[in-house]
């Protein structure tokens, strides 16, 4: 399984993962080793918030993105590609890795007004 989680400074774990541009490719096996397999920092043609599925992604034979938030668009539109968008609350990347295949995600912390900025901004978005 391939996961990548939305990293900013190769550290920890990001928020508004729609539009983060580094991220820390995970590869897990059968009995759920974890092994980092590459930092990777795209475009901006190419982060999600202004992707416009006119060209290959770097990340689309993913099966899991993780990041701290995301709007509902974003968690949609991963979907509609075949993956999985997961929110936690987690820090480190690894151990958010680890999380998820041991269904033991920390759950995101609550965002009232910035889910609804992103809900507006989603409303208005030419990125839709």
């Amino acid at each position: 399984m391939k996961i990548a989680v939305a990293s900013r400074d190769g550290i920890t774990v990001a928020g508004h993962i729609g539009k983060c541009k580094s991220w820390i490719i995970f590869q897990s096996d059968a009995i759920h080793q974890i092994k980092l397999v590459e930092m990777i920092t795209l475009p901006r043609e190419l982060v999600f918030h202004y992707y416009k599925d006119d060209m290959p992604h770097p990340l689309a034979d993913c099966d899991v993105v993780i990041g701290a938030s995301a709007g509902d668009n974003f968690v949609n539109k991963m979907a509609l590609r075949g993956i999985n968008a997961v929110l936690t609350a987690e820090t480190d990347p690894e151990k958010a890795v680890a999380d998820y295949l041991n269904k033991q995600i920390t759950p995101p912390k609550p965002r009232p007004i910035g889910g609804l900025v992103c809900k507006v901004r989603d409303a208005l978005s030419s990125h839709n």
